[in-house]
């Protein structure tokens, strides 16, 4: 008889009988950890193509998708992001792609979907779907046929009961208000992040006016991510918050920046430089550069903190690692491999390594790149925004 009442309540209830808690619960207990760059470490492995940079690997090669989200849970994320990234439609069928055609939308986006969820649940992690600009804004379509591309995306995501929704990866303020007002149609909770820096958007709309109109539009987490590395993004998140503060609006702050330096980008990020997208590996951050960011990101108040294109498994497991006093003292799986700040070259054979174990050494060192004919900084293309839609 007890058997049958506990049926009959998770029939009723199955919330009541679950212990996995959702983004807006673990959001108001604490820092949360994303995951980092599906796309630019896929394409590094032979699974994405440069240039389109679709992920129709979640059909083509699940198990290299697999095996990466493996990876950034063994390493502490919280949230394993359906590889989701430019997947609406229309980019499936840009420019001579034909990802969109042979294999399709529904099937890309539910098959990442299923391998989000498959790894999540070895974890207690959370799932989410993601949606990214799309061609048809840039064409001029219309909010109409823009919101149609998105929900193809989305009503995947709530099928397959991912737990939240992210919009990201968006340069204009009005295609992104766009994007959130589709994903609210689904009653899940929803991130919003831009690719912008602190100049503002594209058109030049501040970047506090971004966050407002974001929050506004309803989502429940604002912020930016990719095209700009950790430490610039940082200035940006800055101007979010104060603009937040000043209209009095409420959201969460989320970060995923690059993981690679960009002192010298202008308004398109890393985008705008010579050496993107072949050439960055001078540029990349170390693990320490991941502490410190964390550190920072977290002093400021934002709460969903992970990473995008270049951040490996590695360098979110320092993020984990640095988190760790907020979060009960957790440290992840991977740490298990890891002593901090280079505890394990106490083992080294060689004195002078030895003497490297200590946080001070990492944290003053100023990495050499190793290129003594190489410039520090390059100049930005600087395209206008016509140039770059055309």
């Amino acid at each position: 008889l007890l058997d049958s009442l506990l049926q009959e309540l998770v029939l009723l209830n199955p919330l009541r009988m679950s212990t996995k808690k959702g983004l807006l619960e673990r959001l108001a207990e604490g820092p949360i950890i994303g995951d980092g760059g599906f796309i630019f470490c896929l394409e590094k492995r032979g699974y994405v193509k440069a240039g389109p940079w679709t992920p129709e690997a979640t059909v083509e090669h699940p198990e290299a998708v697999r095996q990466l989200h493996k990876e950034f849970l063994r390493a502490g994320s919280d949230v394993m992001q359906a590889f989701t990234f430019y997947a609406s439609e229309d980019k499936l069928t840009d420019r001579g792609n034909k990802a969109g055609k042979n294999i399709g939308v529904a099937a890309i986006n539910r098959e990442a979907a299923k391998l989000a969820k498959e790894v999540a649940a070895e974890g207690n992690a959370l799932t989410l779907g993601s949606l990214s600009q799309c061609p048809s804004y840039l064409e001029g379509l219309g909010k109409e046929k823009v919101k149609s591309e998105f929900r193809k995306q989305v009503n995947v995501f709530v099928k397959e009961k991912l737990d939240f929704l992210q919009c990201e990866y968006f340069e204009h303020i009005e295609e992104i208000e766009w994007a959130i007002q589709t994903c609210k149609e689904s009653g899940l909770p929803v991130g919003a992040t831009m690719c912008i820096g602190p100049e503002g958007d594209i058109h030049g709309v501040p970047a506090g006016e971004c966050a407002v109109r974001m929050a506004r539009a309803g989502a429940d987490m604002v912020g930016v991510n990719c095209h700009f590395d950790p430490f610039v993004s940082l200035v940006t998140m800055r101007k979010m918050k104060e603009g937040l503060d000043s209209a009095g609006v409420k959201a969460y702050l989320q970060m995923q920046p690059i993981a690679y330096h960009t002192p010298d980008a202008g308004r398109q990020g890393f985008i705008d430089l010579p050496e993107f997208p072949f050439a960055l590996e001078s540029r990349i951050c170390t693990r320490w550069d991941m502490h410190r960011y964390a550190r920072e990101a977290f002093e400021l108040g934002v709460r969903y903190i992970g990473g995008c294109c270049g951040f490996e498994p590695y360098h979110i497991r320092a993020v984990a690692e640095e988190l760790a006093a907020y979060r009960k003292g957790k440290k992840p799986a991977a740490s298990e491999k890891h002593d901090m700040w280079g505890g394990g070259l106490q083992m080294h054979t060689k004195p002078w390594v030895r003497a490297r174990a200590n946080r001070e050494y990492w944290e003053n060192l100023k990495p050499a790149s190793g290129r003594p004919y190489c410039p520090s900084l390059h100049k930005p293309d600087e395209w206008a925004p016509g140039q770059m839609e055309k």
